[in-house]
């Protein structure tokens, strides 16, 4: 190869060596010779290859096609030749005849058939205009190949070819031969065989035979019969898998005989939608109705002037189905209106006429005095119409524009309808959505309609509790989608009526049911009001009445001191209604986020600061550190939706506050504290309540792109300061952990810079704080906390130093005081966490989390095995259980075999939380198991009496280890064969009627049904 690649010899000079080979008359010498050649000129360069060798070689291959000893090789030769430029009409020719004249496919095995089409497949793609020329002999010719595949491979390649046949070549006189290769396999049942090296499934070989039937209009009337007998007699499979090729088809088939057939297929199509087999199928069937709609009337569509210009197929079905709809009570009311729904959907004439029918039916229908006990059903239907109408403006949207709304000419008596649907708790839901179908549909209603169905759904909320509640998530859709089109109506209205429920004051401790209505209401707001208007009055008026719940005046500060619970959980929860709504706006992408660093944020740091600064002269609610976690949450959520520029400006006061203590850039509010008081984080005379403000400066720091530059001035010493703050000066997690957030962000993002300072955490801080068995237990499981996030750092952008820092916990899995601790933290590196993600901008790679396990788990299951350290051994199982626990099942299931044994001995550590770990990891891993490949058959006695152990509450106190032993007992018996777990069932069933009586409502739950399955 390389001589022929070095122009040191040519493709003749090997048929010259071959010689004998080539010609001779034994079998096994020929066979090898021509298996040579054409192995040489399959690694040939195609430059190489001049005319006058593709023609000799072409020529040579094609005569040896009729030797049974040398068609495989010949084959293959030709499948190398075949897609060379080069090849003249006359080799392509010769090709395609020598392939039909001597290839039987019935004596060849499947790989020499896959040989032949693939022959078939390039000169397709390289010499068309070649095989269009031979006409009726190139497709008779595939015909009788392509006869009888069965091959799934080949009938791949196959159906290709046979619709690039149908679409570009002239098969008017062979139309019956092409139908007869495809359809025969019309429709696929194949299974995909365990482990295809292939990889191909029956979708796949759907979707190719589909294509190839939906080539070309001629099919269509030798189809429909077969389509109409698989409808009718096909099993659930075989009815969708028809009802999607039609749909496919159809539009090929043509208007004319779509319309000559309509009759015929909506006759069968109808059986599928009023009786249907399941949901699927009526789904499939309501499609393949659009498209015999579509298909039918699209080239009308232009001609159409008047409902009465609508004639045919649509005109009867739709009359029939109204029909069906004057007794809308009945179950068949509802299919009929799914069809009159389908309609909406097909073109815009019929989706007029359909509403012309529908609607005016439906309205008498309401107003009949003699039909007042089907008006629900009523309503039903109409709903259904009026969502149908709106989604048809969608469609006529990309077809048409400036179209006017379908419901137009009747949404004033629909609208009116609707409004006294909401009066009855009976009909108020589906009054609703039809109401929210009408909002939604754009240019149908005027702005003074939309205030009169926000006035209606005003008076609900004002109404019965009770009876709002039954309803309040859809007036609340209704709300929030006028919201989108007319917020001014929704804030004029609705908004002054939900504020004016919230009181000033936090309802006592005993009173549940105010707290109840408060968070309705605060439910109700979160829903409405994502829209920028409505939001920023949200922000107005809840950030006042925070003010007015952390700042009483003096004889509600008494009462509020005596018990500040019922204030702290109002101001929590407006505070969480902040947050979530923010949150959706941050999803959504909403432009008007960053504005709220300055008009919440900085209110928030003011109400916080200020707080703090007073709590040495008084109780302050916002001292509370669940009120700073949520409001953490705000803070970072404006931040990260900022732009680099105004991140670096913002984080200048940010490091101002953190660095000098002062806060003016960033707290601003009715409070005027913050202005002439100091922040004092890291002196000696700073109190807790003012430490525990560093969660809202981290919660703004975690958010930063690593564009900006921050002014803390050394930031290695910088960090080292925070070290010693979090081991020496924090007093509480809610500290310590802001601390280290703010650490590993920095780290994170700036580690180019921080290299002796990860230097001097390997060399000096592990011996110091880590390793220093004199030191107290909780100094050194705090030094280990802040080694997990400098790992973190490391870890989730790939830094090659992450693993050097995860491995050197290894080191202390023999220390019995805070072994298990180091175990714990090999997961707690690897597991998500708020801090490194995306949208906080952080850096990460991808796949970080698979590289970890690559290395750490196998390291782990050989510490695991290790029994000359029991004290090792047994923290090395608690790191694997931690591992497992947060890591996906695809990067360890592989290695399940070698966990099984190891995840045993876990269950029978004291520890409740290990054990919860092991049983989940095994929920976990018999989600891909089956009783044919289970990979715990041969531990089913260990398992069995383990969980049966950890499902008792004498000998398991954790309800939450009780619930998953019992989970999982209940997925035994699909994951273990019945033989294998026959002689354990009376035991199991024995067992379980004990636990039947377990204290806890949950774990008796589990118990039914494990025993069910047993």
């Amino acid at each position: 190869m390389a001589d022929i690649s070095e122009d040191r010899a040519n493709l003749t000079n090997v048929v010259k060596a071959l010689g004998e080979y080539l010609t001779s008359e034994e079998s096994d010498m020929l066979q090898k010779g021509v298996q040579f050649l054409a192995m040489i000129v399959a690694r040939s360069p195609q430059e190489k290859l001049n005319s006058q060798s593709a023609r000799v070689l072409t020529s040579f291959f094609a005569g040896k096609l009729d030797d049974s000893v040398t068609i495989k090789p010949a084959l293959e030769g030709l499948a190398s030749l075949a897609s060379l430029p080069l090849l003249t009409s006359a080799e392509v020719n010769n090709i395609a005849q020598a392939l039909f004249a001597h290839v039987k496919m019935k004596a060849i095995t499947q790989d020499v058939r896959f040989k032949v089409f693939s022959i078939i497949d390039s000169l397709m793609a390289f010499h068309r205009d070649v095989l269009r020329s031979m006409g009726s002999q190139f497709i008779v010719g595939y015909i009788n190949l392509a006869e009888g595949e069965k091959d799934p491979r080949n009938l791949m390649v196959a159906f290709a070819i046979a619709r690039v046949i149908l679409i570009d070549f002239d098969v008017s006189d062979h139309v019956e031969g092409m139908f007869n290769i495809l359809f025969c396999y019309f429709p696929i049942t194949f299974r995909p065989p365990p482990n295809d090296k292939y990889g191909i499934t029956t979708i796949d070989l759907r979707m190719a035979l589909r294509g190839a039937m939906a080539a070309t209009p001629t099919f269509g009337p030798m189809a429909i019969p077969v389509f109409l007998e698989k409808i009718s007699a096909g099993s659930r499979v075989t009815k969708k898998d028809t009802l999607q090729t039609m749909a496919s088809c159809l539009p090929v088939y043509g208007s004319a005989l779509a319309r000559v057939s309509a009759r015929k297929l909506w006759n069968a199509l109808k059986l599928e939608i009023f009786q249907p087999v399941d949901s699927e199928t009526e789904e499939e069937a309501l499609k393949a109705f659009q498209v015999l709609v579509k298909t039918i009337y699209t080239d009308e569509e232009a001609a159409v002037e008047s409902n009465e210009d609508v004639q045919g197929f649509a005109r009867d079905a739709c009359e029939e189905c109204i029909q069906i709809l004057k007794e809308p009570e009945k179950s068949l009311a509802r299919p009929a209106t799914k069809i009159l729904c389908a309609f909406m959907s097909t073109t815009p004439s019929v989706a007029r006429y359909t509403i012309s029918q529908a609607v005016p039916h439906l309205v008498s229908l309401f107003h009949n005095p003699d039909e007042i006990s089907s008006r629900p059903a009523t309503l039903v239907l109409l709903a259904e119409l009026t969502n149908a109408a709106r989604d048809s403006m969608l469609y006529q949207a990309s077809h048409t524009s400036g179209a006017e709304p379908p419901l137009t000419p009747y949404k004033d008596d629909v609208l009116g309808i609707l409004s006294v649907g909401l009066t009855s708790t009976n009909t108020r839901n589906m009054a609703l959505a039809g109401l929210k179908a009408m909002a939604s549909t754009r240019n149908l209603l005027s702005d003074e309609e939309l205030a009169f169905i926000v006035h209606n759904v005003n008076q609900i909320i004002e109404g019965n509790v009770d009876e709002f509640d039954d309803s309040s998530n859809d007036v609340l859709e209704v709300l929030s989608t006028i919201s989108e089109y007319a917020p001014r109506h929704v804030a004029d209205q609705t908004l002054p009526l939900l504020f004016s429920s919230l009181p000033d004051q936090a309802p006592s401790r005993h009173s549940a049911s105010e707290r109840a209505k408060i968070w309705r209401t605060l439910s109700a707001l979160q829903t409405v009001c994502t829209q920028q208007e409505l939001f920023e009055s949200l922000v107005i008026r809840l950030t006042t009445k925070l003010d007015l719940l952390c700042f009483p005046l003096s004889e509600q500060a008494k009462i509020i001191s005596e018990d500040p619970e019922p204030t702290a959980a109002y101001a929590h929860m407006i505070l969480k209604t902040l947050a979530d709504t923010l949150s959706i706006k941050v999803k959504q992408r909403h432009a008007d986020v960053p504005k709220y660093i300055d008009r919440l944020v900085s209110n928030i740091f003011n109400l916080f600061m200020t707080s703090a600064f007073m709590s040495n002269e008084q109780a302050m609610v916002a001292t509370d550190s669940r009120l700073i976690q949520v409001a953490a949450e705000i803070v970072t959520l404006v931040v990260q939706s900022l732009p680099i520029q105004r991140q670096q400006s913002y984080s200048n006061g940010v490091c101002k506050a953190i660095t000098v203590g002062n806060v003016a850039d960033i707290a601003h509010g009715f409070q005027k504290t913050v202005s002439t008081r100091h922040l004092s984080l890291f002196e000696v005379s700073s109190t807790s309540n003012e430490r525990n403000l560093m969660a809202l400066l981290a919660a703004a720091i975690v958010a930063f792109y690593k564009e900006i530059s921050l002014s803390l001035g050394n930031i290695g010493e910088f960090l080292d300061m925070l070290l010693k703050w979090v081991l020496d000066v924090a007093d509480n997690d809610l500290q310590r952990y802001s601390a280290l957030h703010i650490m590993a962000s920095i780290l994170n993002r700036h580690v180019d810079e921080l290299s002796s300072f990860l230097i001097d955490k390997l060399d000096v801080f592990w011996d110091k704080e880590i390793s220093n068995q004199t030191l107290p237990n909780e100094r050194r499981i705090r030094a280990i906390s802040a080694w997990i996030w400098v790992t973190k750092a490391l870890l989730v952008r790939k830094h090659p130093l992450a693993m050097t820092f995860s491995e050197r916990l290894y080191n202390t899995f023999g220390d019995e005081t805070v072994g298990w601790e180091a175990a714990r933290a090999i997961g707690d590196i690897a597991s998500p966490d708020p801090v490194f993600t995306k949208v906080n901008h952080a850096e990460i790679k991808v796949l970080f989390v698979q590289k970890y396990v690559g290395v750490v788990l196998p390291q782990l299951i050989n510490f695991a095995k290790d029994n000359e350290d029991p004290i090792k051994q047994t923290a090395s199982l608690v790191a694997l259980t931690s591992l497992i626990k947060v890591i996906p099942r695809g990067a360890y299931v592989h290695q399940m075999p070698q966990l099984i044994p190891l995840l045993l001995r876990g269950l029978d550590l004291p520890d409740a939380d290990i054990r919860s770990n092991v049983i989940d990891t095994f929920l976990a891993a018999a989600e891909g198991d089956t009783s044919e490949k289970s990979l715990v058959s041969e531990h089913t006695v260990t398992l069995v009496n383990s969980m049966l152990r950890n499902s008792k509450v004498g000998e398991m106190t954790s309800t939450k280890v009780r619930i998953s032993a019992l989970r999982y007992l209940a997925v035994l018996p699909s994951i273990v064969r019945y033989d294998v777990l026959h002689p354990y069932k009376l035991t199991v069933l024995r067992e379980l009627a004990m636990v039947l009586d377990d204290p806890k409502r949950a774990v008796r739950k589990e118990a039914v049904d494990a025993r069910t399955n047993w």
